[in-house]
């Protein structure tokens, strides 16, 4: 049967303890129990179904882990209070000091600087590599090599990483494959792929409401309980524990994700088709003439469109800031970090998301300064939208 994310979703039962249609909010930090042995066989892992206390494990934030695993079609999740907060424990959990990571150049810049720079603290080493020519990753897996990282689609220059390629590279070399697939939920399924973890910012498109932060990790069932272990777990020792009312409250949104991701995505491609016709450099997954375009539509579940995330090139952070505040002006969005919003935001890649990257990395990657990364909104009428972005490109001359 095919892998489907949206009715996964929708055949979850899960009622509050009342009957209530949607689960209960558990905002209690510890739980009592019935008799001792029970809190001793809790600690120590060996019960099942109880709780503990709610760094460990939280009613509310189990509805929204089982809800995820079923979403990404992995045996379990953990939620985490941050999208960092589920890389970084991943991350932890699968290094020792001493180990070695191959990570994708193109990535997140907060990702960036974790791997780049706060590892070495930890005598971690980590190559970056372009994650679309699998010979340099391949060449990059060293002895003490423990996982590589890469993005689904990675922020902010969206190109497209073969994960069941990659999974082979990861398998063949006796490494995890850890994927963040913030920016294509329901679209692609990369533990379907054979990625062995993969994580999400909740933050963004699956929440959508830019109201909280969140994180999860999706995973094998054995890697979901080393994290929670009480002695050596990173997620339960570091404490990234999500507030179980923001849980909640993602819960609840991501009953709607499927229905908004076809909206994002329907947009993107309009918008897309409009930057390119106007003679902008424009990169976009759904365009024939990306790179991966061919390999999207091989990996991609067909009924989300190709994302909600586009990027032009205006080739100088100064015409892209003219740009944006005219765009702000007229009620195109906002000039805003973040993305998956329902009105659309952009930022100027390499002075914010990306700024923890430095400049000549980022000139190696091909992230021009003039970058403007898109998260398009779920507007009703994008044809009105567009239009409004071209009276703002024609008084700039790039029209």
């Amino acid at each position: 049967m095919k892998f489907d994310p949206a009715s996964n979703i929708q055949d979850l039962a899960q009622f509050g303890e009342f009957g209530d249609v949607n689960p209960s909010i558990t905002d209690s930090a510890t739980y009592t129990f019935m008799e001792a042995k029970t809190m001793v066989d809790t600690f120590h892992g060996e019960q099942e179904g109880c709780f503990l206390y709610s760094r460990h494990w939280n009613p509310s934030n189990k509805y929204l882990a089982d809800a995820l695993a079923a979403m990404e079609g992995t045996e379990s999740a953990w939620v985490t209070a941050s999208g960092m907060g589920a890389i970084t424990s991943a991350i932890l959990q699968l290094c020792n000091s001493g180990d070695h990571i191959v990570s994708s150049i193109t990535t997140y810049g907060g990702t960036f600087a974790f791997l780049a720079n706060y590892l070495k603290k930890f005598r971690i080493e980590v190559s970056f590599v372009d994650i679309t020519k699998h010979g340099e990753v391949e060449s990059a897996i060293r002895e003490n090599t423990r996982l590589i990282y890469t993005e689904t689609m990675t922020n902010p220059l969206l190109q497209i990483s073969d994960i069941p390629a990659l999974a082979k590279i990861a398998r063949d070399n006796q490494v995890k494959l850890v994927v963040d697939n913030t920016f294509t939920p329901m679209i692609m399924s990369p533990a379907k792929m054979g990625a062995d973890i993969v994580v999400n910012s909740l933050t963004k498109f699956i929440n959508g409401k830019n109201d909280c932060v969140g994180g999860v990790i999706c995973a094998g069932e054995d890697f979901i309980n080393s994290l929670a272990d009480v002695n050596t777990g990173s997620a339960m020792l570091l404490g990234p524990v999500l507030d179980p009312l923001r849980s909640s409250s993602i819960q609840k949104n991501l009953h709607t994700l499927h229905i908004r991701m076809k909206q994002h995505g329907h947009n993107a491609m309009y918008l897309a088709n409009k930057f390119q016709e106007a003679g902008l450099r424009t990169i976009y997954p759904g365009l024939s003439n990306h790179p991966q375009h061919g390999l999207m539509k091989e990996l991609m579940h067909p009924d989300f469109g190709f994302g909600g995330m586009i990027a032009i090139d205006l080739e100088t952070s100064d015409k892209a800031s003219v740009l944006m505040e005219a765009m702000q002006k007229v009620g195109v969005g906002y000039l805003a970090v973040s993305l998956g919003y329902f009105k659309t935001l952009f930022s100027n890649s390499g002075k914010s998301t990306s700024s923890e990257v430095p400049e000549d990395v980022q000139k190696e990657m091909g992230l021009s300064e003039g970058l403007i990364r898109f998260s398009v909104g779920l507007d009703h009428d994008i044809e009105r939208s567009w239009e409004r972005i071209a009276a703002c490109l024609e008084s700039l001359g790039c029209r």
